[in-house]
């Protein structure tokens, strides 16, 4: 990497403030040029910025991170300037003069990671803390860019190593003095191992809802309420309302916040049997949404003249409303609970309902490690690798391929693990080659 990079690290737009960033061997340089010279190292120092022609460009406070102590590992630099576009732009023009290079997005972050600053699962935790938006979402993002599957994933690695020098031990040392269960003390450790990935690839729908939203789908046959209580629970229009069956045919997301967690609240298509193409192709998309959904709300017209449907695909979990409470007697018989949106006692209550589902769903002790859909392919994979060593006894060549495939799984989660530290650890422990 011999380009040096810069880039705003402040939004467009208006502001007193704008933050530009500079990384890469020419950062002294371009300093230089546009300050006159370099300030201490971490202190910021007010500069008049000059363009190549000696036009002034603002006064700014400039902040100067000689390598190795910057974010990225280089020699880096930050410029603070006011936050008119006028102001960045000719700052932009000046750097772009100097023969920097715009940065592509998540540059300076994955240099971070190239020079050893980071690791990748603390790289996605820089990005999940800046989409944030809720506190239990930089919470978890926090203690991710923190390390914490980083330390799990040292001590899953550390304990990968002495199973893998035990087995390697007997396999390559058969006539060296060892002991005669050396390659059998492997086996407990991997079972531990085993058992502590699985359990974290189970965690990672946990992490995954956290970070994107559970998902509550608003369901039911056309006509039941949905779109009015989408609207009531978002506070806005967020769908139109209308007594023509068939209205929605598309799903209408809207994110929320309940208990400290995003939520994506939606409304969906009626349920029911047509032989209009469009229509039914809502049908489709509602059915498989309502698949994937963390909480489903059954919304049944159990106030009207005909008999209504009762769901017929239930599950643990769900809730089931009797809506259009407000329009008269109910049909007895029906499951579910009395309901209409014009009730604030109601709504409330269901906000509650709701809220308690998805705090119980998704809090813990603390946050997952792993949080990612890539986080558990690589756990699962690195679990059944590990089975699949401890199903091979005799074959303790196989067995210690597998548990090297599994390290190497675990590699890709964070890109760190050196074959050399099984040699290393093999001969600290039975000194071999006495």
């Amino acid at each position: 990497m011999s380009d040096t990079i810069f880039a705003p690290a402040t939004a467009a737009g208006r502001s007193a403030v704008a933050v530009v960033r500079l990384s890469g061997p020419g950062t002294a340089a371009a300093v230089r040029a546009l300050a006159g010279r370099l300030p201490a190292a971490r202190r910021a120092s007010l500069r008049r910025l000059k363009a190549a022609d000696g036009a002034a460009i603002d006064d700014a406070l400039v902040l100067w991170f000689p390598a190795p102590g910057s974010y990225t590992g280089e020699d880096s630099a930050e410029l603070h300037v006011h936050g008119g576009s006028a102001v960045v732009g000719a700052l932009v023009e000046a750097l772009s003069a100097l023969g920097l290079r715009l940065a592509e997005p998540g540059e300076f972050t994955r240099r971070a990671f190239e020079h050893g600053k980071l690791d990748l699962a603390q790289a996605e935790g820089v990005a999940d803390l800046i989409d944030a938006e809720t506190d239990a979402q930089r919470r978890q993002a926090l203690a991710q860019l923190g390390g914490r599957l980083s330390e799990v994933q040292a001590r899953w690695r550390d304990g990968l190593i002495r199973a893998l020098s035990l087995l390697e031990a007997a396999v390559d040392f058969p006539d060296e003095e060892l002991p005669a269960d050396v390659a059998g003390r492997a086996r407990p450790i991997l079972e531990i191992l085993a058992d502590e990935l699985e359990s974290a690839a189970a965690d990672v729908e946990r992490g995954e809802q956290v970070r994107e939203g559970f998902r509550i789908a608003l369901l039911g046959a056309p006509n039941a309420g949905k779109s009015t209580l989408l609207n009531v629970l978002a506070k806005r229009e967020a769908a139109i309302v209308s007594p023509t069956p068939g209205t929605t045919r598309d799903i209408i997301e809207v994110p929320m916040v309940l208990g400290g967690y995003k939520v994506i609240l939606a409304d969906t298509a009626g349920l029911r049997k047509t032989d209009d193409e469009i229509e039914a192709e809502g049908v489709r998309r509602a059915e498989a949404w309502a698949e994937t959904a963390g909480l489903r709300v059954w919304l049944v017209d159990g106030y009207g003249e005909a008999e209504p449907e009762v769901p017929a695909s239930l599950r643990p979990g769900d809730i089931v409303l009797l809506t259009k409470r407000d329009l008269g007697e109910g049909l007895e018989g029906l499951p579910g609970e009395p309901f209409t949106a014009k009730s604030p006692n109601d709504v409330a209550w269901l906000e509650r309902s709701l809220t308690e589902t998805v705090v119980q769903a998704l809090a813990g002790g603390e946050p997952p490690a792993a949080t990612r859909l890539r986080h558990r392919e690589l756990l699962t994979e690195a679990a059944q690798r590990l089975r699949h060593a401890l199903a091979e006894e005799q074959a303790l060549e196989l067995a210690a391929e597998d548990v090297r495939l599994a390290a190497r799984a675990l590699d890709r989660i964070t890109g760190r693990i050196d074959p050399e530290q099984v040699l290393g650890r093999i001969f600290s422990t039975f000194c071999i080659g006495k």
